[in-house]
């Protein structure tokens, strides 16, 4: 019998002997995977850093560029009111002089300026009119002599 014993127990070690050879090259690999999972969280963490640090630059110049386009809008309101104002300051000053050169002219005994410009106007759209008109009728010996 002792035949028979030797014989089972080559056939039992051959497979754990296969099984370990497989257990070998399983734990390396585990081990690769465990390292590169390491590696690729030490990435991660490095670029959920560094796009921490790209935001919060980015809202520095969103709050610098707002700020200074405020400032812009201030100043340009500003100036804007000034220009404003000017204008309505000339409008006056335009308006009180036509009315002084107005009744100026009325003390003097003439028109008034707008009208003046008016009437040298309208020479002109005369003068155009005639121009148009037909010439009157050509008469010989009193008589009506058509064209």
């Amino acid at each position: 019998m002792a035949s028979s014993d030797s014989t089972p127990s080559v056939t039992i070690s051959a497979p754990l002997a296969l099984k370990k050879e497989n257990i070998t090259p399983v734990g390396s690999k585990i081990a690769e995977l465990n390292e590169s999972r390491a590696e690729l969280l030490n990435r991660i963490q490095g670029l959920k850093q560094d796009m921490q640090n790209w935001r919060s630059k980015l809202d520095t110049q969103v709050k610098v560029y707002r700020d200074e386009l405020t400032d812009l809008k201030k100043t340009l309101n500003v100036e804007v009111e000034q220009l404003r104002t000017e204008f309505q300051e000339l409008r006056s000053t335009l308006h009180q002089q036509h009315e002084d050169v107005a009744a100026s002219l009325r003390d003097l005994g003439l028109q008034d300026v707008s009208e003046g410009a008016k009437e040298a106007e309208e020479p002109e759209v005369e003068g155009k009119e005639e121009e148009m008109q037909t010439p009157p009728p050509i008469k010989a010996n009193g008589k009506e002599v058509e064209n």
